[in-house]
């Protein structure tokens, strides 16, 4: 019998109590996947996922629903819904993505960030910096999202930010934040590309957002072939 997602140990957190109970769900198994907790091919047992995020059926009902019509899930009948194929070229592809729409957003902030949005950017820097060495996931997560949040709402281009928001749901968050390598490229990455912003230097710019998400793709290429779900 082909183990469930309940039954595989997985980095997610407990499930806050939310309306939108379905998204968590749908976040919890979108990173199982994305970060080879599952395999293709495998299936995702609603019964022992309840079980396992404490919540009931529907809640998981739902989110599989959504994650078909992403791609990540595909419903057999009688069965119930198998993990769906995903290649090195997927992983690569999501990562081109939001790297391009980051690079865009960077680009356009560039010209528009000030004093006081640097020293917003470079305070969040530090923090995320003490958060890494306290190896805090929750809070690298948080910092991480806010930091790029502050440099996307720079650009004021609300329809660009959306996509990109989209785009980085396929990112397995609780992967990179318990790497505690990445934690720290990521700061440095992040201190380099406030150097550039504070030079107007819009090519510097480009270049560390481009690197930072190529850097992203090839850590989790790596890691997805060090667990073997392309063997």
């Amino acid at each position: 019998m082909t183990p469930s997602a309940a039954s595989r140990p997985s980095s997610a957190r407990a499930l806050r109590r939310r309306p939108q109970l379905s998204d968590d769900v749908a976040v919890h198994v979108r990173n199982l996947i994305m970060s080879g907790g599952v395999r293709p091919g495998d299936y995702i047992r609603l019964d022992e996922t309840a079980a396992e995020l404490g919540v009931s059926v529907t809640p998981v009902r739902e989110a599989l629903l959504t994650l078909r019509g992403e791609g990540l899930v595909e419903l057999v009948p009688h069965r119930g819904y198998v993990v769906a194929p995903l290649s090195r070229d997927d992983v690569n592809d999501l990562f081109w993505l939001q790297g391009r729409i980051a690079e865009e957003l960077a680009i356009r902030a560039t010209t528009l960030v000030d004093d006081d949005a640097l020293a917003e950017l470079g305070a969040m820097n530090e923090q995320l910096r003490r958060a890494v060495e306290l190896g805090d996931a929750d809070r690298i997560e948080e910092l991480e999202f806010g930091f790029h949040r502050i440099l996307n709402r720079l650009a004021g281009a609300r329809k660009l930010s959306w996509f990109l928001l989209n785009a980085a749901r396929y990112t397995p968050v609780h992967f990179y934040s318990s790497d505690l390598d990445w934690g720290h490229e990521a700061v440095a990455s992040h201190t380099r590309l406030l150097s550039a912003l504070a030079a107007r230097d819009t090519v510097a710019v480009a270049t560390e957002t481009r690197a930072h998400f190529e850097d992203g793709a090839k850590r989790l290429v790596r890691h997805l072939e060090t667990v073997g779900i392309w063997d």
